[in-house]
């Protein structure tokens, strides 16, 4: 009676005559054939860094040979390094956007420069050069709805 040891694991079991001289007997157990017959990889997924396995076509088929666990991962990470600002595929010039790249970039400041009111509901963002396109963090101020309406009437 032929005893052997499973390539995989190591285990000692028993083969049938036939099945070694048909080429089977290698494996202990169906768990032990189906690990053998993996071709793949195992991957970080490119967000949270979570072990993944991935087979030999999803390495042919990615054009950026980052790999991600979940769709969700795959989504927080374009959010957060492809889809800002001008990366984005719905980008319009900028317009609008002057008040989410002055918050992003001053979150511990959120007061009047003029009077120091610190009451978001009538906080503005105002453009020095009056020039709405020019959205650079330089040029963007924070005034209250009072001192907005005064530096443009009065040009204080």
């Amino acid at each position: 009676m032929p005893w052997l040891k499973c390539l995989i694991c190591g285990k000692d079991f028993y083969a049938k005559p036939n099945h070694l001289k048909v080429g089977w007997g290698k494996y202990c157990s169906n768990k032990c054939k189906f690990i053998s017959q993996k071709k793949g990889k195992i991957v970080e997924c490119s967000n949270c860094g979570k072990r993944i396995y991935r087979i030999p076509s999803d390495f042919i088929n990615s054009k950026s040979g980052l790999f991600f666990c979940n769709k969700s991962c795959h989504c927080s990470w374009m959010n957060k390094n492809l889809h800002l600002e001008n990366n984005h595929p719905q980008w319009n010039s900028g317009e609008s956007s002057y008040k989410k790249i002055f918050f992003r970039n001053y979150k511990e400041k959120i007061k009047c420069v003029k009077c120091g009111l610190k009451d978001k509901k009538v906080l503005v963002i105002h453009h020095k050069d009056k020039n709405r396109k020019n959205n650079d963090i330089e040029n963007l101020e924070l005034l209250c709805r009072n001192c907005h309406y005064l530096k443009h009437r009065y040009y204080e």
